[in-house]
């Protein structure tokens, strides 16, 4: 990663924004602790862009929920059930979901939705959103940076690997899943 900044440069932290906007949390760790053993990212633009990418990508979602509706959830498999529960956490916690649904694991993608869908008024949500976008942004930039700190720049590759490992295995074994999981259609009848 620190290769890729060194080369790209500004364009690595547009990289970094525009990743933000779909998702990130392990992205900009490591993106904070390669720039803590590198020298090569500086922390503050790095918050700057992710808290921007953060904050649009979830404006989008929230806009094609209380746009589309419905309608839109049907395209993405999985996506009711999680929305039917961000839903309830919205109702039962209103503007404080907003603030931390970033933070809630298995929710966080359908959470900007969810607020369209449940007629959430918009500048009250893009006002809410751009201070959770700037706690998440501040959150996992810092921790990736005293993270770093902490483990040494060997430590970090050796971690980075470690949880590039993890993610391979995690992968593999969800495909596995998904694949047992499918009915046989050898013998079905068209």
């Amino acid at each position: 990663m620190a290769e890729f900044w060194a080369e790209w440069g500004i364009l690595g932290y547009l990289g970094a924004a525009g990743w933000a906007f779909f998702e990130g949390e392990t992205f900009v760790l490591i993106a904070a602790a390669a720039g803590r053993t590198t020298g090569l990212i500086d922390p503050w633009i790095l918050m700057i862009c992710v808290w921007l990418g953060s904050f649009a990508g979830d404006q989008v979602w929230f806009t094609l929920g209380r746009r589309y509706g419905k309608q839109a959830l049907r395209r993405f498999r999985g996506a009711e059930p999680k929305v039917e529960a961000a839903t309830r956490f919205l109702e039962r916690y209103g503007d404080l979901f907003v603030l931390t649904f970033r933070f809630a694991y298995g929710i966080r993608n359908v959470a900007s939705a969810a607020c369209g869908l449940a007629g959430m008024n918009h500048l009250r949500f893009a006002m809410l959103n751009f201070i959770a976008a700037g706690i998440w942004a501040a959150s996992f930039v810092t921790a990736g940076w005293f993270l770093a700190g902490w483990l040494g720049a060997k430590g970090v590759g050796w971690t980075i690997g470690l949880v590039g490992l993890a993610v391979i295995i995690g992968l593999i074994w969800r495909f596995h899943r998904q694949r047992s999981a499918t009915p046989a259609r050898a013998g079905a009848v068209p």
